[in-house]
């Protein structure tokens, strides 16, 4: 498409073998590794993941958790949800809230639920990550974290993107002397350019390799989580040692829908992302988008409408299954679909923001295929820049701060209790043609996730867009009371505007998205958009027909 409104920043690669999409150079590298090492997908994006708790401290750690959806070279599609969990000393009442109504309702005396040791909920990311690699993955486990350490023990060079979450959250950083001293040495951030050496990451990392999941979940790393989180104060955190001992990762069933001809698949509850994208791609696929234009203030709106309505679902019902009856049957439905479309306006009209909770924007998210069919989408987290914002002494590990997604109030949905799992936007997705994979992606953005997939998805199918056009384009997002354009789109603000809608302009809505496209040919093309540092590494070519030799 040669008429579109923006100029991609990036370019894609393709290869022939496999292809690795994640948000740092180095966490491309390590995935690319293991393929070349004999690993599968499955392999890669351990071995990615934990290279990104390095080179992304800030957004991703084995402390944190999230959700990896994998299509097996079998065809069959298994969603792993590491995410965190409250623990079993949880309790509804044990923050107190500053307001009870928005904005600040789920703000808490202190930021408890935001900083420090009682912000810390159970973690998920390394069991999760170690479940899979055993189940699924070819290489041993300590095979796959050697990238990890050699880039921690070895040293990495800091990026701009880091410097840049440092300085955001700088005062909380230099409050924890132990987090403080890596990333603010002498109390200024690093320089971008320089090189960082995590050798007590390290450390955990090699401790990790020998031991597993066991390390964190009941072993040294754990204990020394533990006693870090027992500072005797108001400030306290509730996790124990049992707590991490019996989490489980919980393998689900991926939620299905069509599209035009094209399946849709993505993660079940608690993630929204499966059951509201399906949703609002059904109610989509009564208009002509192609027709109408991209970018035009015709389906802007329409995107806006169709957005708008999925948040008020997803508000109404959505949470842990184990807790929250969700209805996914009705609300993945094209009849219900239907019915959406009288709840349609003809014009905007601002209402009370919808917004029930609370998520991060920083995330990480990756994208991975290999030549044998595997391929793996997923999104994981510490939830804040920088979780928690300390350090675990002696380990390198940076908690989570989980505890900031439940509501502070007791009795409400999102209300904290023991063992339950809040919702979360993670869109790990992919979509199918006739049975076979055509495209596979993701994103990092909180609540901005699962519209901003939706949107590729559309680029791609309605709007014919290229891989790399289609995470590059620019998005549109709202939850009922601005509506939110990105820069490319600010010339259709005064159509909006006219049409009833209170518009705001901003940098970016979302995350870097990593996406791959199949092709019928078996060529693998992977993209990465400006909206972080993802880098692109595939591979072409291959081993030698068999029997055959250089011979004189």
């Amino acid at each position: 498409m040669s008429d579109l409104p923006f100029i991609c920043e990036k370019r894609p690669a393709s290869g022939s073998l496999d292809v690795v999409v994640t948000n740092a150079p180095l966490g491309s590298a390590a995935g690319n590794e293991m393929l070349a090492a004999g690993g599968n997908a499955v392999d890669a994006a351990v071995a990615a993941l934990l290279t990104l708790t390095v080179v992304e401290p800030m957004m991703v750690g084995i402390a944190g958790g999230g959700m990896t959806h994998l299509r097996l070279a079998d065809g069959r599609h298994v969603v792993i949800d590491a995410l965190s969990v409250a623990g079993q000393g949880a309790r509804p009442d044990m923050f107190t809230p500053l307001s009870d109504r928005p904005p600040d309702h789920m703000e808490t005396v202190g930021r408890r639920n935001r900083v420090g040791a009682s912000a810390v909920a159970v973690p998920g990311n390394l069991r999760g990550w170690h479940m899979m690699q055993q189940r699924y993955g070819r290489l041993p486990f300590a095979d796959v974290v050697e990238p990890a350490i050699r880039a921690a023990s070895r040293g990495f060079t800091v990026s701009d993107y880091l410097v840049g979450a440092i300085r955001e959250h700088e005062r909380d950083l230099l409050a924890d002397p132990e987090i403080a001293r890596l990333f603010l040495p002498g109390g200024k951030p690093v320089a971008a350019g320089s090189r960082m050496v995590m050798a007590d990451y390290a450390e955990s990392l090699r401790l990790i390799a020998r031991l597993g999941a066991k390390a964190l979940h009941g072993g040294d790393l754990g204990r020394a989580l533990v006693a870090r989180l027992a500072t005797g104060g108001p400030d306290a955190g509730h996790v124990t040692l049992e707590d991490l001992t019996g989490y489980r990762a919980i393998e689900r069933d991926a939620i299905f829908g069509s599209y035009r001809g094209h399946q849709i698949v993505g993660p079940p509850p608690p993630a929204s992302s499966g059951v509201h994208i399906v949703q609002m791609l059904n109610m989509l696929e009564n208009f002509d988008l192609r027709a109408m234009g991209f970018g035009s203030a015709e389906s802007l709106h329409l995107l806006a409408e169709v957005i708008r309505i999925g948040f008020e679902d997803r508000n109404a019902a959505s949470g842990d299954p184990d807790f929250v009856d969700v209805p996914v049957a009705r609300y993945t439905s094209k009849s219900y679909a239907r019915d959406c479309l009288s709840r349609m306006r003809e014009g905007g009209g601002a209402g009370p923001s919808l917004r029930m909770g609370r998520e991060s924007r920083d995330t990480t998210h990756l994208t991975i295929a290999d030549a044998d069919g595997n391929v793996v989408s997923s999104t994981h987290t510490i939830n804040g820049l920088f979780g928690a914002c300390f350090m675990v002494p002696g380990t390198g590990i940076i908690p989570n701060n989980y505890m900031l997604n439940y509501d502070p109030h007791p009795g409400r949905a999102l209300s904290i209790q023991p063992g339950k799992r809040v919702p979360t936007s993670m869109a790990p997705m992919m979509v199918l043609r006739d049975g076979q994979t055509r495209f596979a992606l993701g994103l990092p953005g909180a609540v901005r996730i699962f519209p901003s997939a939706m949107q590729a998805i559309v680029n791609l199918i309605d709007h014919g867009m290229s891989l790399q056009q289609a995470v590059e384009a620019p998005r549109i997002w709202t939850e009922g009371h601005e509506v939110e354009l990105e820069p490319a789109y600010a010339p259709m603000a005064a159509d909006l505007r006219e049409r009833g809608h209170r518009v705001r302009l901003v940098k970016t809505i979302g995350g870097g998205m990593n996406a791959i496209e199949f092709a019928p040919d078996g060529l693998l093309c992977g993209a990465a958009c400006w909206r972080a540092d993802g880098v692109v590494m595939a591979q072409g070519g291959g081993l030698a027909r068999p029997g055959v030799r250089f011979k004189i």
